[in-house]
């Protein structure tokens, strides 16, 4: 990933690079200069302005040019971290929506957020780590060009130096992986209580639901521990080593001055040396933040893999009337059949009713019909187009969905019913919320299409009828109802039902359905069964199968066995009250 990364801002990274590499070269050739100024007042006794001028360049080129990294790299890792986080949710957004639900919304906020900052860092950090490797580098040549005794003192202690460095890169990185997993696990527990406030209150279960998320606070606490252990183990062997080489090289030097082998002005710039060269230590913060990058990078990288659906640049026939036709199609999930050699042709302008028992490949079809997953074996056309065959917006135009539990998308509630490829007119979106019977309760609301939806408080029924007046605002030749009414009173559910037979011939409808009703007013209906179509007719010809009966009689009332508040009316201020259905995980 770093590579990647590293390709989107070449410019940059080679600035903060070279502004590195230049700030190490002047701390380098520093302390020669200061050596040769002091070989100068002693040997001459006059004032060496030149090196003192050059001295004083030095040091500020050094300040200037580690400003400019400090300033350079963080912009750049800003700006590395928002690309990163728009390219994964664009891979999310690109691949069939199972692949996404694989991950916890909270596990995913995680990894956009945290993660993909300390992924966003390693280009910056591995700029910054060339300058910190010259340093030592150099600081140990330096020894070497001024007495080779003092750059022999300081190899002494090297490899303890480098076995440090090698135990504390390999237990950071293990400890780091472990806290940003402990991170997502109580980050998932709380999206979790934060969806199902509602159904915590109504069960009474706060304190447990309290325990439950702060449970992973402990193992995030050992592996926090863990952290700062290694970080304070190796800060306290530093602390021991370094200063007892410097010391060394120091004994050494002071030795070699006592013996007339080297000058006072090279005692100064030994003593410089030796600084930098046990400077190695300092490459433990560096390699704490690579550490940290790459467990990061490791969790970015399956969001980046998920596959993208193909899409080719076909288009549909124009005028088309809306047919849809699936031939062999199969899905299979984890060795499990969820729809299996299913063959329908649904004309256009018709409404088909897609029923059976829980589990039985209801949404698995409603999703293949609509394009929002491919099959594993089959096809399936519109007009005679096969869905894998258009261009992505192109299809999204000429099919809409509206869903159980609909994601309300945008700031106003005008917004989020206008949501999709292109957006209607104001008079189109306000029909569309008639059809959906949205417009009445849009309208007590206190700027009505323009209230921001976190000013909206909006029953489970109220939100349906939002998704369903967005699916009618984008008017194309397919409609999707995945269980789309779910939440609806009986009466609300009758003027939906009207609303959609008054677009009868204008577009063809696939409702999941889980009512009777929705079944009786149907053109036809799909029974499934096991992910097999078992039968296909008119509701009237399946009712006398006790079989298809027996559908019906195992979903639940429609009407709730005792009292409860009105389905348009909030069960608490500012809180949705959510359906049966929605509570039910």
């Amino acid at each position: 990933m770093p590579r990647k990364l590293a390709r989107r801002r070449p410019l940059t990274l080679t600035t903060v690079l070279l502004c590195s590499v230049g700030a190490a070269l002047a701390a380098v050739a520093l302390p020669a200069v200061l050596g040769s100024a002091v070989d100068s007042v002693t040997e001459d006794a006059a004032v060496p302005w030149p090196s003192l001028r050059l001295a004083m360049a030095l040091t500020a080129a050094e300040v200037l040019l580690d400003a400019a990294v400090a300033l350079l790299g963080g912009s750049t890792t800003a700006g590395l971290a928002a690309w990163l986080r728009g390219a994964t949710v664009d891979r999310l957004l690109r691949a069939e929506p199972r692949r996404g639900e694989a991950f916890a919304p909270g596990d995913l906020a995680t990894r956009l957020t945290a993660n993909a900052a300390d992924a966003a860092a390693a280009p910056v950090t591995l700029a910054g780590s060339v300058a910190g490797l010259l340093l030592p580098a150099g600081g140990l040549i330096g020894l070497l060009l001024v007495d080779p005794w003092t750059a022999a003192a300081l190899l002494v202690g090297a490899p303890a130096l480098l076995v440090l460095l090698r135990t504390f890169a390999r237990h950071t990185a293990d400890t780091t992986a472990d806290y940003q997993r402990a991170q997502a696990d109580l980050a998932t527990r709380l999206t979790e209580a934060l969806e199902g406030a509602a159904t915590i209150r109504a069960a009474h279960t706060g304190a447990r639901e309290h325990a439950r998320i702060l449970e992973p606070l402990t193992a995030l606490d050992v592996h926090g521990r863990r952290t700062w252990q290694v970080f304070g183990r190796a800060t306290g062997h530093s602390a021991v080593l370094l200063p007892l080489l410097t010391l060394l090289v120091l004994a050494v030097a002071g030795l070699r001055l006592a013996a007339g082998a080297i000058s006072v002005g090279d005692l100064v710039a030994v003593s410089r040396y030796a600084v930098l060269a046990v400077g190695v230590g300092s490459l433990t913060g560096a390699l704490g933040a690579l550490s940290r990058s790459h467990a990061a990078a490791r969790r970015i990288d399956p969001l980046l893999a998920l596959p993208a659906m193909p899409n080719r640049s076909g288009a549909l026939p124009s005028g088309g009337p809306g047919t849809l036709e699936l031939r062999d199609v199969d899905v299979t999930r984890d060795g499990r059949h969820l729809l299996r050699k299913v063959n329908l042709t649904l004309p256009g302008g018709s409404s088909t009713a897609v029923v059976g028992l829980s589990g039985s490949g209801k949404s698995v079809l409603a999703a293949v019909a609509g394009r929002l997953t491919d099959p594993d074996a089959g096809t399936v056309t519109l007009d005679g187009t096969s869905l894998a065959a258009v261009e992505a917006t192109a299809l999204r135009r000429d099919i809409s969905y509206a869903f159980a539990r609909p994601a309300l998308l945008g700031t106003t509630v005008q917004d989020t019913i206008a949501f999709g490829v292109s957006r209607p007119s104001a008079e189109r979106i306000r029909s569309a919320a008639r059809s959906a019977s949205a417009h009445g309760f849009i309208s007590l609301l206190p700027l009505g299409y323009e209230t921001p939806l976190s000013e909206a408080p909006l029953s489970g029924g109220e939100r349906q009828r939002l998704g369903l007046a967005r699916a009618f605002a984008h008017c194309g030749r397919l409609l999707v109802l995945d269980d789309a009414t779910s939440s609806l009173d009986t009466v609300t559910e009758r003027e939906v039902q009207r609303a959609l037979a008054d677009r009868a011939g204008s577009r063809t409808r696939v409702i999941v359905a889980h009512r009777l009703s929705s079944a009786v007013d149907a053109d036809r209906v799909v029974w499934l069964e096991d992910g097999a179509v078992r039968a296909v007719g008119p509701h009237s010809d399946l009712w006398g199968d006790p079989s298809y009966r027996a559908v019906f009689a195992a979903q639940p009332p429609e009407q709730p066995p005792c009292d409860a508040p009105d389905e348009t009316e909030p069960a608490h201020p500012g809180e949705p009250q959510q359906s049966a259905q929605e509570d039910t995980r």
